[in-house]
């Protein structure tokens, strides 16, 4: 039999009431067919007996039994059927893990392609026909294979989820939008969907742009670490390099120490060599003479002796030795002067690391301007902000909280509470003066202690020439001269703030291992003018960079 034939045969042996292929088939007195048990359950839940076909009544209840011609031609039609499903199952694939298998497949469960809502059961290729062909199943609603049907039907009007309420944010059944969510606001699911959907693609691209943001940080984070690595083997190469150097100086400065010495030792020795070989030639020569002296005088030979008396008498030719010494080397200052030129080669190697050390920390230069609200109100600023010195007399200025009433004192405009910076202040001229950075929370009223923990990291100028670094406890510093250029550096992170005299390249004072956890602003103090004497102003000056700091990395 064609698979056409079956097709259209199989419309015979379906029961009107299940849907299904005839068991047990009966025929009514009105000539209809069903299944023995279905037509039997439906006369039980009826008052009279009615074809549910016809709508045929019968007054007396009729005796029903097995056509058996139906029931061979069924039996027939399901041999060919499970036949055909067999063919039609060694084409298609078996469910695998996480696919959605057939729920009529008996034996071998194969891959279901499509879910009856009505139904509640997935369907393979083959079981899927009856929804494609028969008229009655057309009219069940088809849906992607799906698990869990159950989920997809109104549980309290067993219907199927095909509306969404808007008003209440959930997905309906026809019955619940005219019952339970009567004057709310519907639409299709598949409408929805879209709508959603196209919101979920803007947040895909959402995410996907905060991974690429932060992919692209990763990238900046690793070039970092990079540039870091990169930069710590240059300076641990050059700081090979130079300590190699010193070495090697220092062992040529030991080399020709000891050589020196031994030069001098080996002189001594020479000189002392001659100066014996000389006094043991004349006590040879003073020898034999006495020999001859004690031989005459023993001489019985009255002319003999009168005729050797004057040549023996006579005081031998001999030098005078009273005067002759040997004068051992002084070497008082050998080991001053040889340290002294160390000396100057160390500098020499210092000098050139500042210099450079200055010309990396200048890259970081900021430009810093002075805030008139911080300012004492003796203190007169330049127009543009760059220059401040102290005047006789105080001005009448609102004693605003950031303002510093009694000491001569002025925070720079700009924080910083991250990274690195650096500012050159000219100090030139001046007796006495404060630089450097202070937390913003510092106290402004009354008097004020410099000192780290009071929030003040500074280097300060007492008396013309007292360079104090105000630390716990504060610190001497010694310069001669002293600089007429102050720059300032500070790495937050790292808490480091240091200090460089700007015209000779060299480091005058560093802070280390602070701990920074507030703003931090350029701090300044010209301090009182005494007469005239310190009344040259600080300067905020721009950073130039005479070398490129390229050429010490």
């Amino acid at each position: 039999m064609s698979a056409a034939s079956n097709l259209r045969s199989e419309d015979q042996f379906l029961c009107s009431i299940c849907l299904d292929v005839f068991t047990d088939p009966v025929s009514t007195p009105c000539g209809h067919n069903f299944c023995k048990t279905c037509i039997s359950q439906h006369w039980d839940m009826n008052q009279s007996c009615k074809c549910p076909m016809c709508n045929e009544t019968f007054n007396i209840r009729p005796q029903l039994r097995v056509n058996t011609f139906i029931s061979e031609v069924v039996a027939q039609f399901r041999r060919e059927a499970q036949q055909k499903a067999s063919s039609s199952s060694s084409e298609q694939q078996a469910a695998k893990a996480g696919e959605v298998p057939c729920d009529v497949c008996t034996g071998t469960k194969l891959k279901a392609l499509k879910s009856c809502l009505v139904c509640q059961t997935s369907y393979c290729q083959t079981h899927l026909e009856p929804h494609l062909t028969k008229e009655a199943l057309k009219r069940h609603q088809l849906i992607d294979v799906a698990e869990n049907l159950e989920g997809r039907m109104c549980t309290k009007h067993d219907k199927p989820l095909e509306l969404f309420c808007k008003t209440d944010q959930t997905c309906v059944c026809m019955l619940c939008s005219v019952l339970d969510h009567k004057n709310h606001e519907f639409v299709p699911l598949r409408e929805e969907y879209e709508g959603k959907k196209a919101e979920l693609e803007k947040t895909e691209a959402e995410i996907q742009q905060m991974i690429q943001k932060r992919q692209l940080k990763i990238q900046e984070v690793t070039e970092s670490v990079k540039m870091s690595k990169d930069a710590a083997d240059r300076q641990k190469a050059e700081g090979v390099q130079v300590f190699t150097a010193l070495k090697e100086s220092v062992e040529r400065r030991l080399k020709k120490f000891i050589k020196e010495i031994e030069d001098k030792q080996e002189a001594t020795e020479k000189q002392a060599e001659g100066l014996i070989k000389d006094l043991e030639q004349e006590i040879s020569e003073l020898m034999e003479r006495s020999s001859k002296v004690e031989q005459i005088s023993c001489s019985e030979d009255h002319l003999h002796l009168l005729q050797s008396f004057s040549s023996l008498k006579a005081a031998p030719p001999t030098k005078d030795w009273t005067e002759v010494r040997v004068h051992p080397p002084s070497y008082e200052g050998t080991v001053v002067r040889a340290v002294a030129q160390l000396d100057e080669t160390v500098w020499k190697y210092m000098n050139d690391l500042f210099d450079a050390e200055l010309q990396q920390v200048q890259q970081y230069a900021v430009d810093v301007t002075l805030d008139p609200d911080t300012a004492q109100t003796n203190l007169i600023l330049s127009d543009d902000g760059k220059q401040v010195h102290c005047g006789d007399v105080r001005k009448n200025l609102p004693d605003n909280p950031e303002r510093f009433s009694d000491c001569v004192m002025i925070l720079g405009e700009q924080s910083f509470s991250s990274g690195r910076f650096y500012f050159e202040v000219q100090v030139k001229g001046k007796t006495k003066w404060d630089l450097g950075v202070a937390r913003e929370s510092i106290n402004r009223k009354g008097k004020i202690t410099l000192s780290p923990q009071n929030g003040f990291w500074t280097v300060v100028l007492r008396n013309g020439n007292e360079y104090i670094a105000c630390a716990d406890p504060p610190v001497r510093l010694f310069l001669l001269p002293g600089p007429e250029k102050v720059g300032v550096f500070v790495d937050y992170e790292e808490g480091l703030v240091s200090f460089y005299d700007v015209g000779a390249a060299a480091l005058i004072y560093s802070f280390t291992g602070c701990s920074f956890t507030h703003k931090l602003h350029p701090y300044f103090c010209p301090s009182l003018s005494y007469c005239g004497k310190n009344s040259a102003p600080l300067i905020i000056c721009p950073v130039n960079q005479t070398t490129s700091t390229t050429d010490f990395i």
